[in-house]
């Protein structure tokens, strides 16, 4: 875990931390403007999903990590990975962000297209895969050509290497379908969507907002799978409006 920084007491109180929970070849820098904002007045933290090589075991490491009590923000696989923290401890969460994702397990399709991403990926391909086709089906128009952004995440894919793509994609194929789970979540839950997101259209987040009792979803214009950097600002207002809301019914 990356420690951005510490507890602050307000009137006696330690506020709540929040956990960012990154996607697919992502790590810190995917969160990098809603950590700077959120850090002012709580410890913010940003899980290692480079270590394990299933969903299962990616959200046991973050509860492992974890401080006791605290909010959860993922997007894409890190929300995948939400569901299965929820599992395991959904009494740990005091209030919880679903960002561009999908609560199903792949379909047939996508695991093929994986394994095919995953074979290239181990022949040395990984730059190919991930600029020429995996990252820019991620990007909204407004912004495939945005060079600036398509570096800053081929430096993410880069740094995490080809080994923890592979471990990844693998964790995706295999991961358990979390439909019958969204009935069961309890906490405050914000959802996100990206209106051109198209690995996880807005469509699917309906259906979870439709799932999750007392659930919120917002979907931002010009946006697509990568919220948090192609819409910061937008992203980081909606979780400072959740996170308050949520404080207020927790001190009520």
């Amino acid at each position: 875990m990356i420690l951005t920084s510490k507890y602050i007491i307000i009137a006696g109180m330690a506020k709540l931390p929040i956990v960012f929970a990154p996607g697919l070849m992502c790590d810190a820098r995917l969160f990098e403007a809603q950590a700077a904002a959120l850090s002012g007045d709580r410890q913010t933290l940003v899980a290692d999903f480079a270590q394990d090589d299933s969903i299962l075991g990616m959200a046991a490491r973050l509860l492992k990590d974890a401080p006791t009590r605290f909010y959860l923000a993922g997007l894409s696989m890190g929300a995948i990975v939400a569901f299965d923290v929820w599992r395991q401890a959904g009494h740990r969460l005091a209030g919880l962000a679903l960002l561009n994702s999908t609560p199903f397990a792949d379909s047939p399709a996508r695991r093929a297209v994986r394994i095919s991403q995953i074979d290239r990926v181990r022949k040395g391909s990984l730059k190919t895969v991930v600029m020429e086709e995996l990252k820019p089906n991620y990007l909204a128009a407004a912004h495939k050509k945005d060079q600036a952004l398509m570096n800053e995440i081929y430096g993410m894919a880069e740094r995490l290497g080809p080994d923890v793509f592979v471990d990844q994609s693998r964790a995706l194929m295999n991961r358990q379908d979390s439909s019958d789970t969204l009935g069961r979540i309890t906490c405050p839950t914000l959802i996100i969507a990206g209106e051109d997101d198209e690995v996880c259209p807005p469509e699917l987040h309906e259906i979870m907002r439709n799932a999750i009792r007392g659930s919120s979803i917002h979907v931002i214009p010009e946006c697509g799978h990568l919220s948090t950097m192609e819409s910061p600002d937008a992203v980081t207002q909606l979780l400072k409006i959740h996170i308050a809301n949520t404080e207020r019914t927790l001190a009520a």
